[in-house]
C-alpha cells in the first residue's frame, strides 16, 4: 500500500476548531489507542522538546490529490490521523518529523539537501516512502538547480520518510525502495545531525 500524508502550513479546513494546547504536555492524544501505540514508539526517538502538539483522529482525510493517511497543521501544532493500525507507526513518526524539519534551521536543512542532491547525482533510485518517491519522480533538473518549491518539498518529505524508516520499528515495507548504500548515508547523517541533540518540535 502506498502511504500518503499531507502537511498544511495554513489553517485547518473551514469549520474545524482545534482546542488550545498551550498548557498541555508535549504530545496530547485524543485517542487512548494512539497514546498507547505512540508510547511504544517514543523510546525509539531522540529526546523530544518543544511546545505541545495535539494528536487527533478524523475520517476521510483528503487533499487535492485524494485520500491521505494524516495531516500536520504546523502553525496550530495539530496532527490528524486517518490510517490503519498497521500503518500508524510509520505515519506517526513521519508526521512528528515535519515539526522537526521546521525547527532544524537552515544549516541542517541545507545539509540534508546536499546529501540527497549527491544521491541523485550518483543515480540513486527509489525512496523510503511514497510521499518522497512521487515527488522525486516529478523533479526536473531546473527544480533542483534553482531550489524550487518542488525540490524543497521533496527534501522535506524524504527527511520525514527516512525518519519513519529509521525509528518506526518497521523493518520491511514495499515503500522502502532506496538501495542499501544510500540508506547507510542517510543513517549516518541522522546519527550525526539529529541524534546528537534533543529533537525540537
Amino acid at each position: 500500500m502506498r502511504t500518503r500524508s499531507r502537511r498544511w502550513n495554513n489553517r485547518p479546513p473551514a469549520g474545524a476548531e482545534w482546542p488550545a494546547v498551550a498548557d498541555l504536555p508535549l504530545l496530547v492524544f485524543e485517542s487512548q489507542w494512539h497514546r498507547r501505540q505512540a508510547g511504544a514508539l517514543l523510546g525509539r526517538l531522540p529526546p523530544l522538546a518543544g511546545a505541545p502538539i495535539l494528536i487527533r483522529c478524523a475520517r476521510d482525510l483528503r487533499d487535492r490529490r485524494g485520500p491521505v493517511h494524516a495531516g500536520s497543521f504546523l502553525r496550530e501544532r495539530v496532527i490528524v490521523f486517518d490510517c490503519s493500525r498497521a500503518e500508524f507507526p510509520r505515519v506517526f513518526v513521519h508526521e512528528v518529523f515535519h515539526f522537526a524539519w521546521l525547527r532544524r534551521g537552515n544549516g541542517a536543512r541545507r545539509s540534508w539537501e546536499d546529501l540527497v542532491r549527491g544521491e541523485l547525482r550518483a543515480g540513486a533510485r527509489g525512496e523510503l516512502g511514497w510521499s518522497a518517491e512521487w515527488r522525486k519522480l516529478a523533479l526536473s533538473a531546473d527544480d533542483i538547480e534553482s531550489r524550487r518549491r518542488r525540490w524543497r518539498e521533496y527534501c522535506c518529505e524524504s527527511f520525514c520518510d527516512t525518519a519513519a524508516w529509521l525509528y518506526s520499528g518497521v523493518l520491511s515495507h514495499d515503500e522502502f525502495t532506496l538501495t542499501g548504500g544510500f540508506r547507510i548515508g542517510r543513517r549516518v547523517w541522522f546519527r550525526e545531525t539529529i541524534e546528537a541533540t534533543q529533537l525540537r518540535l
